[in-house]
């Protein structure tokens, strides 16, 4: 009787704990998915904007970004509609995150209108772009000094 009663124990302690791991796995796969929308897509889900971890893409509006320390505001604009964004994330903005730029911002939308991202990415610039068929690539003064 007393074998028997030690592994119905251990049989339960085993599916709670196997239990507890996958509910922690689901639940953190979960937290961590984040949808890519466009700014037009995400203007037009309605509430489901407000409970999804998000990326949008755009280009930075000229003469939109706003610093203060390390937070940042800034507009993204995509095919005419525009996105508003404040950056309270913990790392620098890259050196590429500039005017006309594109920018990928990653966060949750806010029911005030506002797009609170926690991570922003900027894709390189077009100086980094291969040159046009039949062009020569610009000197750089870096290049031109070592010639």
């Amino acid at each position: 009787m007393q074998k028997n009663n030690a592994g119905i124990r251990i049989a339960i302690a085993t599916v709670i704990i196997v239990g507890t791991i996958l509910y922690l796995a689901i639940t953190g796969i979960r937290a961590n998915k984040s949808y890519y929308v466009t700014i037009q897509e995400l203007q037009s889900m309605g509430n489901h904007a407000y409970t999804r971890h998000l990326r949008v893409a755009g280009n930075v509006q000229p003469g939109s970004i706003q610093r203060d320390g390390a937070h940042l505001q800034f507009v993204l604009v995509e095919q005419g509609r525009m996105l508003h964004v404040n950056y309270a994330g913990g790392d620098p903005p890259p050196d590429t995150f500039k005017d006309n730029a594109q920018a990928l911002a990653v966060g949750m939308y806010g029911r005030d209108g506002v797009f609170h991202a926690t991570q922003i990415q900027a894709k390189c610039a077009s100086k980094y772009a291969p040159a046009a068929p039949g062009t020569q690539p610009k000197q750089t003064a870096s290049m031109a000094q070592k010639s």
